[in-house]
């Protein structure tokens, strides 16, 4: 039996490091989404979670690969969109875009998985310090983030009674594309980001994969909202 981790998100950043800390491991690894992985041996199915009535073609791809006796299930959600925006002024056609990729898709891939959770198998969900405080600027983002919290909630206890877990990952200033384009690329700007946590630096995207592979192997974390953020400078 193989043991397979579903990653969505793995062609950059903590996704892409977290499908080369499963391979390390042994595990299978598919990458949904708009680019290929560059790790080596990982299959990648290109699919833009943000336009709907991609899940036919996820779940034909699903019954192909995991259809054969598989071991443990790992599914990652890690794809995200983020955006600068602000509460009093969100537009529904942007709010939508943003909801679609960080909460109706991880719903929507919940049900197509659920058939193949084996015992052992988990549902990971990449949050964000943004999960339970807010910043300025960024409320579709701290909205969807706050929301995959409630989700892993409900899958928890929707999940009783199975062997399967569930945990909500939540990340600080990890040094991703995503946070480049958010503080911007420059080293004042990275430094300026790095002071704001009690360890003066970023978090590695490893770090994080670290995080996610440990919990995928750690069922009494069934239900946890995980901190790792270094911790961080409250102003």
């Amino acid at each position: 039996m193989a043991d397979w981790a579903i990653i969505t998100g793995a062609s950059r950043g903590i996704g892409r490091e977290a499908a080369a800390r499963f391979r390390r491991e042994g595990w299978n690894v598919m990458n949904i989404s708009r680019q290929p992985c560059p790790v080596p041996d990982v299959l990648n199915l290109t699919v833009d979670l943000a336009v709907p009535g991609w899940e036919a073609r996820v779940g034909q791809v699903l019954g192909e690969s995991l259809g054969r006796a598989p071991g443990r299930v790992c599914l990652v959600h890690n794809a995200a969109l983020y955006g600068h925006d602000d509460a009093l002024s969100l537009s529904g056609e942007h709010l939508r875009r943003v909801l679609e990729v960080n909460i109706v898709a991880p719903a929507l891939l919940n049900a197509l998985v659920r058939g193949y959770l084996t015992d052992g198998s988990s549902i990971l969900y990449v949050g964000s310090t943004l999960s339970e405080k807010a910043v300025r600027g960024a409320a579709s983002y701290v909205t969807s983030k706050h929301a995959l919290v409630g989700l892993m909630r409900s899958t928890c206890q929707d999940l009783a009674g199975t062997r399967v877990h569930t945990v909500c990952i939540c990340p600080g200033f990890t040094d991703t594309e995503m946070m480049r384009e958010s503080v911007g690329a420059s080293e004042a700007a990275r430094a300026s980001t790095a002071a704001r946590q009690t360890f003066g630096r970023l978090i590695a995207p490893e770090e994080i994969a670290d995080v996610l592979l440990y919990c995928a192997q750690t069922p009494v974390m069934n239900g946890a909202v995980l901190h790792a953020n270094l911790g961080q400078i409250e102003t």
